[in-house]
């Protein structure tokens, strides 16, 4: 039987989200469908908010699972009574860390995806301009501003992990892509030598890269398999060639690509 969860928030609903998905996963054979209600903020829309988990459970016929995030104790004791499991992570967790801390928490709302530091939130503007400057190889210039440098075949997740890297690490990472169309590619590339310490590959399998490649220039030499193997075969050898650290992102999240790469870097994680 298909479930609903609710993800439900005094803010945003990121970080209700964020943490419900995590214990979701780990129930991989559960179907369900997903609502997220932020910014219930007062008793008043807490009690909507009830009234809406109760009418989708006697619609569902099945009680709705419900994770909250509300620093609100009226929120909260209004929000638990609805007809539905409830995970309330603040209420769960907080009361431990107060004792534990010896300091009571200051209760205060969005506060993890708030700016609350000026300077750290313009620190993250700057790395995503950065990478939006320096994406595909568009701009070579200040690249020994780069703290990392994505190098690979087309399609392989550069991009997607270069603003994540910003927007979530204050990282400011360009990306080049090296495909047989611009060339010879049994060595790096001029350009990219000099800043050899800062380079990261990424590469995929060849199918996934001419699925993905056909959506976008369908019937091309650039989608067809033939070039999406030869152009990881060459590139792969590359890597192995000038000791390059590599990852194969064919069935990694952009989360996890950079993880792993701030990982085998050894680069501390900044998150603001």
């Amino acid at each position: 039987m298909r479930r609903t969860v609710f993800f439900v928030s005094d803010g945003t609903g990121i970080t209700s989200e964020t943490l419900g998905h995590a214990l979701m996963t780990q129930f991989e054979k559960t179907s369900y469908r997903q609502r997220t209600l932020p910014f219930v903020d007062s008793p008043e829309k807490a009690r909507s908010t009830v009234e809406i988990i109760n009418e989708t459970g006697r619609e569902d016929g099945v009680r709705p699972i419900v994770f909250v995030t509300s620093v609100n104790p009226t929120c909260q004791k209004i929000l638990l009574g609805c007809q539905a499991f409830v995970t309330d992570f603040f209420s769960t967790f907080i009361p431990d860390m107060e004792n534990e801390l010896a300091v009571s928490s200051t209760q205060s709302r969005g506060r993890s995806h708030a700016i609350a530091d000026g300077r750290s939130y313009y620190f993250r503007i700057d790395a995503v301009n950065f990478a939006l400057q320096h994406d595909d190889g568009a701009s070579i210039h200040h690249y020994e501003d780069a703290d990392l440098i994505l190098i690979g075949v087309s399609r392989s997740g550069k991009t997607p992990t270069c603003l994540y890297l910003a927007m979530q690490f204050g990282v400011r990472a360009a990306n080049y892509p090296l495909t047989s169309e611009d060339g010879d590619m049994s060595a790096l590339p001029t350009t990219l030598r000099r800043y050899r310490d800062r380079l990261y590959g990424l590469t995929s399998l060849p199918e996934r890269l001419h699925q993905i490649r056909s959506e976008r220039r369908p019937g091309s030499v650039y989608a067809s398999l033939k070039q999406c193997r030869l152009e990881v075969r060459e590139v792969e050898a590359l890597f192995r060639l000038e000791r390059i650290m590599a990852l194969n992102s064919t069935y990694m999240s952009v989360e996890e690509i950079a993880s792993r790469i701030l990982h085998d870097r050894g680069m501390e994680r900044h998150s603001f």
